[in-house]
């Protein structure tokens, strides 16, 4: 009996402790938000009359570098990057200095967000290591924000270069590569909106006069690349120190038209590769085929979504021709050897509208020379034959058919064989296309009240989700539109002031200090075009559009048991 109860006293000890242990049981605490912090540094940061080749950072935590050749601004630049070690996680970051520092000259090292602790990943925020070469530290001060001249959204990553206007500025120096033998000065300063801001400071500079201007520098180098990249710029030379807020609008400058040598893709086409915009006739080139002193009969397109001309001929027996092409003060010509490769057949494919106003288009693999209307037959749903016209796109090899359309309707376009000829005489086979248009209840429509324009005329645009313009109006007086029969989305607004009256967009160029035509986008996005809906907006050009802004992690303290 007294073995029983011994037995029976040790099992509820034993279920009253694993009890008690359960509910004492460790949870992992609450995540650790805190960033790292500096504990020390050598040499100091802030440190004067600097002439160490090494710095050695020390943390209050294990820390680790992530991204740090996007994240990492020097200021000035340095021709030799640094190397900056360990990159796996430690307590400690060693900057070796490759690069020659300059006399007297205040340096920045500013990490963004590249410093994290290794547990969590909590960043240390744009964290600066400074020092002068010289007696003092230079304390002064510009900021300012950077948008887009012409896109809805800025990006991330636009560079900020302030230039020294001294007696070795050129504003040429921003086409060029920091060069020290051959005397080729890179930015005095440079900071980074890196991947969070959209609002720029450039600290620590000396007073005088400088160039200030922002570039997507998609390759890194502090070189303006106008075939591939984005710049802003300030007009005038800017003095420091002042309190101005300056505000830098990017643009891609339309470049010359630049052709390459052709390549031979068919028997008779021929395929050319060209730099700069094609965006109305006058800027087309003139293109002259000849074989030997014979010009040949050839007929010009555009290469669809590439930067590519094709010209076509008829094929001739022989192993050469020549291309001369020329357009302003632009002269060149290509010679370049044939060969018998296949011929281009005829196909022919149908674009169906998208919106209501919307013409009905086919597209032709070949330019067509020939159309026979008599052979295109376009009736209703009742067999009634309706009037149309038609009109040929030779550079986009496109035909559209317009005629009165209703609502909710159906429309058959019969196309019979010898309709259209192309320009080698191919003939297209019999077609046929069906298009419907919708009841006016799956419509919206929309009014735009536009008010406070500075002056016209301006292009109103109406831009879907994915940036395309869906309906334009060019305005020279009137300041109520109505964009009728939209098929419901979601949609947004613009304004270009067009001020040298040529109905569509130019950006600026940084040689001739010409900024962007301005634009404004509506303050916000338009979603109440719904089905048998009418919606009225005003938009306020004095408002512009605010893109939102991504917040900086700001990482605060929280109680710990």
């Amino acid at each position: 009996m007294l073995k029983n109860k011994l037995i029976y006293i040790s099992l509820v000890l034993i279920l009253t402790i694993v009890s008690c242990a359960k509910r004492g049981s460790i949870t992992g605490g609450l995540k650790d938000t805190i960033a790292p912090s500096l504990r020390t540094s050598f040499p100091e940061n802030f440190s004067t009359n600097f002439k160490d080749k090494q710095i050695k950072l020390e943390f209050d935590e294990i820390v680790i570098l992530k991204n740090i050749r996007k994240q990492l601004v020097i200021s000035p630049p340095m021709k030799y990057e640094p190397l900056i070690i360990p990159t796996t996680a430690s307590k400690y970051i060693t900057i070796k200095i490759k690069d020659t520092l300059q006399a007297n000259t205040t340096y920045s090292f500013n990490f963004g967000q590249s410093i994290t602790d290794n547990n969590e990943g909590n960043p240390l925020n744009q964290f600066k290591y400074v020092f002068s070469t010289g007696d003092y530290i230079d304390s002064l001060a510009i900021g300012g924000k950077v948008k887009y001249a012409y896109e809805k959204e800025p990006e991330s990553f636009i560079s900020v270069l302030l230039y020294e206007v001294n007696d070795t500025y050129k504003d040429s120096i921003i086409y060029s590569q920091k060069d020290s033998e051959k005397k080729i000065p890179g930015p005095t300063y440079i900071t980074n909106t890196l991947d969070s801001l959209k609002t720029f400071r450039l600290e620590n500079l000396k007073a005088g006069k400088f160039r200030l201007i922002a570039l997507k520098d998609l390759n890194n180098n502090n070189k303006f690349d106008p075939k591939t990249e984005k710049i802003g710029f300030i007009k005038d030379f800017i003095t420091v120190p002042n309190d101005t807020l300056y505000e830098i609008e990017l643009f891609q400058e339309n470049i010359p038209f630049k052709a390459f040598k052709p390549t031979q893709e068919t028997a008779n086409r021929l395929l050319m590769g060209y730099e700069g915009k094609i965006v109305d006739t006058n800027s087309r080139p003139k293109i002259t085929l000849k074989h030997n002193n014979e010009i040949l009969p050839s007929i010009v397109t555009q290469m669809p979504k590439k930067d590519s001309l094709q010209i076509w001929y008829k094929p001739i027996k022989t192993d050469s021709l020549k291309v001369e092409i020329s357009q302003n003060d632009y002269n060149k010509t290509f010679s370049l050897k044939t060969r018998s490769p296949k011929k281009d057949s005829l196909t022919i494919n149908a674009i169906s509208p998208v919106s209501f106003k919307d013409l009905f288009s086919i597209e032709s693999t070949t330019p067509l020379v020939k159309f026979d209307e008599s052979k295109i037959k376009l009736i209703d749903a009742d067999s009634t034959d309706l009037k149309f016209t038609t009109t040929y796109d030779e550079f986009t090899q496109k035909l559209f058919i317009d005629f009165k359309k209703e609502i909710a309707k159906k429309y058959t376009i019969d196309i019979l064989p010898g309709a259209m000829t192309d320009f080698f005489d191919q003939t297209n086979d019999t077609l046929s296309y069906q298009i419907s248009t919708k009841a006016l209840e799956d419509y919206g429509n929309l009014k735009v009240r536009l008010e406070n324009i500075k002056h016209y005329p301006v292009i109103l645009d109406l831009i879907d989700t994915k940036g395309d313009v869906v309906a334009s109006e060019y305005l020279e007086s009137n300041y109520v539109v109505d964009f009728n029969l939209l098929n419901p989305a979601v949609y947004s607004l613009r304004i270009i002031y067009d001020d040298n009256k040529n109905k569509r967009y130019d950006p600026g160029n940084f040689m001739e200090k010409r900024y962007a035509e301005e634009v404004i986008y509506y303050s916000k996005d338009i979603e109440d075009v719904r089905p048998n809906w009418d919606s009225t907006h005003i938009f306020d050009v004095s408002i512009p559009y605010t893109p939102p802004v991504k917040e900086i992690n700001k990482k605060k303290k929280e109680p710990t048991n």
